[in-house]
């Protein structure tokens, strides 16, 4: 529940409810206007990410931007400003480094000498009028009256392990180490009614930096992610509240290598030799056209009915430990082969578990493999419908993969966009799939389901 304002803010209104009321206190009093609408259909709007954060709509969100036309740094000082000032929160700024952490904070000068701050807040004002009003300001930190601080960190493991902040905001998440990264991340608790909430900003630089796991992360936790690009934040007829020059757009295009601009601007995910899939070829796969969905944990996604006459393809992963049990069914007699129904459950009792792939086997019909590794017997008592076990080590079993990741990059199989599912098959690495890595329960699904479709007796498409 978010607090009461202090006294101080008493003559700016009640704390913002809700978006309008957000969008409205942070333009009449830090004279700051965000773009609202995304203007590609892949992308959100930065406005969107922003009130997500304000109201702590989920605890921890990526943000990724154009590099330097996304307005990140300044987005999030506006944030980290508006949340002490209206919330009384402490707010910590960690950046790649600390100039980094200290120029989202210098961010903010401009907005507390606006006629529209009230300056009533800010530590040591000079109610008289006879000086400036800067004394609850440093190059490093914003103080309050309020209680209100934000205050820029550097970016080291000591330093980020201080106070226990209720927000957190990280910029240039890709220029951190991962061990510092991990240090912050879980530093934030809820104070005085502020819910705690973390919000990691960067433009993808590294194909296997930190941002990368970042979104691998996400993908497996449910964080939303919210991207947008320069056009999002171009000042145009159809985007009145942009704040970018479509010139400067044309001149820096004409500046950096075109591999640079289509990762850093046009935000083309950076692609390492280590990945096992190639990002277009994933993207390709996963369309939005057919449905979006989270793939949250029990969250059941049926694109299709069983269709009469139709064949189809079942394969699951169990939960051991820490993993999910994932399954997926393919119909497999369309070309491309196409996935109709996915499941994600926690772990629970194999009875309970494999239930669950006996109910969906017997739905559709059709092949069903499952992931003996280990295993094989257990499940095999279990099971009531007719099912084949797979062991996933050894030369048959690289075979098999190998010949899923052809067909994900030939196009031969096609998915709703399902966020998890995407980003498990995006990020999954080389060693994941055929090394001592973690292979991806999603992966390890639908390929076990791609075995079943290719194993039918007179199949040449696939």
């Amino acid at each position: 529940m978010v607090r009461a304002l202090a006294s101080g803010l008493a003559s700016t209104g009640a704390v913002p409810s809700d978006d309008e009321c957000l969008y409205a206190w942070v333009s009449d009093h830090l004279g700051v206007r965000i773009p609202r609408r995304p203007c590609c259909p892949e992308h959100r709007a930065p406005f969107e990410a922003f009130a997500d954060a304000y109201f702590a709509r989920a605890p921890i969100a990526a943000w990724v931007a154009s590099r330097g036309f996304g307005g990140k740094s300044l987005l999030l000082a506006t944030l980290a400003l508006t949340e002490a000032t209206t919330l009384g929160a402490e707010v910590r700024v960690l950046g790649g480094s600390a100039d980094q952490s200290e120029n989202v904070v210098r961010y903010t000068d401009g907005m507390v000498d606006l006629p529209t701050f009230p300056a009533g807040l800010l530590a040591g004002h000079d109610a008289l009028g006879t000086g400036r009003h800067r004394s609850g300001l440093t190059k490093t930190r914003v103080r309050l009256a309020n209680g209100g601080t934000m205050l820029a960190v550097a970016a080291s493991t000591r330093a980020v392990r201080g106070p226990h902040p209720s927000r957190l905001r990280i910029d240039e998440a890709d220029e951190l180490s991962l061990v510092i990264f991990d240090a912050a991340l879980g530093q934030t608790m809820a104070k005085g009614g502020v819910p705690a909430q973390t919000v990691i900003s960067s433009t993808h630089h590294y194909p296997d930096g930190t941002m990368t796991e970042v979104l691998r992360r996400a993908s497996e936790r449910g964080w939303p992610v919210y991207q947008w690009c320069y056009r999002c934040t171009m000042r145009t007829p159809e985007n009145p509240t942009g704040w970018l020059d479509p010139n400067e757009v044309d001149r820096k295009r004409l500046e950096v290598p075109a591999s640079m601009w289509a990762a850093e601007c046009d935000l083309q995910e950076p692609t390492p030799e280590s990945r096992a899939f190639m990002p277009d070829a994933v993207d390709a796969m996963f369309r939005a056209d057919i449905g979006v969905f989270r793939g949250a944990p029990g969250e059941y996604i049926e694109i299709e009915e069983p269709v009469e006459g139709a064949r189809y393809s079942t394969g699951a992963d169990w939960a051991k430990e820490q993993d999910w049990t994932v399954i997926v069914t393919i119909r497999t007699d369309m070309v491309p082969a196409g996935v109709v129904a996915y499941e994600r459950i926690a772990r629970l009792p194999w009875p309970t578990m494999v239930e669950r792939f006996d109910r969906r086997v017997e739905r559709y019909g059709g092949m069903a493999f499952f992931d003996a590794t280990g295993i094989g017997n257990v499940v095999a008592d279990l099971l009531t419908v007719s099912a084949m076990g797979k062991v996933l080590v050894g030369r048959d079993w690289q075979g098999d993969m190998t010949r899923y990741i052809s067909a994900v990059e030939s196009g031969r199989v096609i998915a709703p966009r399902i966020e998890h599912m995407h980003g498990e098959h995006r990020f999954a690495t080389v060693e994941d799939v055929f090394g001592s890595g973690h292979l991806p329960d999603s992966v390890c699904a639908t390929a076990l389901a791609w075995i079943g479709a290719i194993s039918r007796v007179g199949v040449t498409w696939l």
